[in-house]
């Protein structure tokens, strides 16, 4: 796909973030998945790390090489004709420039790029530079990726009270915003904290999506513009997997 096209994939992936009426990702590993959220009428697809890195034969969390996330985006993006947001973790530590040009070399109109490293924060002026850097990037690639900016608050602060994560989420996402963000996600955000986020947040706020949890419908009311499954349904599939298999016990 030319610049151009994909340029104008990541205009209209941008424009389906919409508080109130939230675009849903439920997120793919592989081509044949991304079809599958294609069939159901989903307007985009987004992949999920965990998936594609476990489906590879490594661990989330950096554990697969680059290249091979990259290429698996890459057949993701073949299969479908949608915009297609590519879960990059923490960018693998490439430079702005080296990160964007691989996203568009697969095809990717957007990305997620996570606040920590190793289990841990990273420092919240230092990673909103990390996202400048790369709006600029796409700016001067000509593809102006969809950067969707996880909030780790929540996953990595296991010694703050729910109001204080709230707080340091709320912080922390409106720089990222400011850095030229598009979106914001703070990841495993309790339902209790949805609202306050919502309307702490100058900008499109994206939640994790659970089926014990709000429904899409209910999200929507509160306010949210994405809803994402993560790696939720490869995990689904997988216990389904399981069992069936288990049926060819002797």
């Amino acid at each position: 796909m030319t610049a151009s096209a994909l340029a104008d994939a990541a205009a209209t992936f941008r424009a389906l973030h919409r508080p109130g009426t939230p675009v849903v990702l439920p997120n793919a590993w592989d081509a044949n998945s991304a079809r599958i959220v294609a069939e159901q009428g989903f307007p985009a697809v987004a992949t999920s790390s965990v998936a594609v890195a476990e489906s590879l034969g490594y661990s989330d969390g950096g554990g697969a090489p680059p290249e091979l996330m990259f290429a698996a985006a890459g057949r993701i993006a073949r299969a479908v004709d949608l915009p297609v947001t590519v879960d990059a973790e923490n960018g693998y530590g490439l430079p702005a420039a080296d990160l964007v040009a691989a996203l568009v070399s697969a095809g990717a109109v957007g990305a997620n790029i996570e606040d920590s490293t190793g289990g841990v924060l990273s420092d919240v002026d230092t990673h909103a530079a990390r996202l400048a850097g790369v709006r600029e990037a796409a700016v001067a690639a000509g593809v102006p990726l969809v950067l969707n900016a996880r909030v780790d608050v929540f996953l990595r602060s296991p010694g703050l009270s729910e109001a204080e994560r709230v707080d340091a989420a709320i912080a922390r996402a409106n720089r990222y915003l400011a850095a030229g963000a598009d979106c914001v996600y703070p990841i495993l955000c309790p339902p209790t904290a949805v609202a306050r986020l919502v309307n702490g947040i100058d900008g499109p706020v994206n939640v994790h999506w659970r089926p014990d949890g709000p429904s899409p419908a209910e999200f929507a009311a509160l306010g949210v513009a994405r809803i994402s499954a993560g790696g939720l349904l490869w995990r689904m599939a997988m216990d389904a997997y399981r069992n069936a298999v288990g049926t060819l016990s002797m």
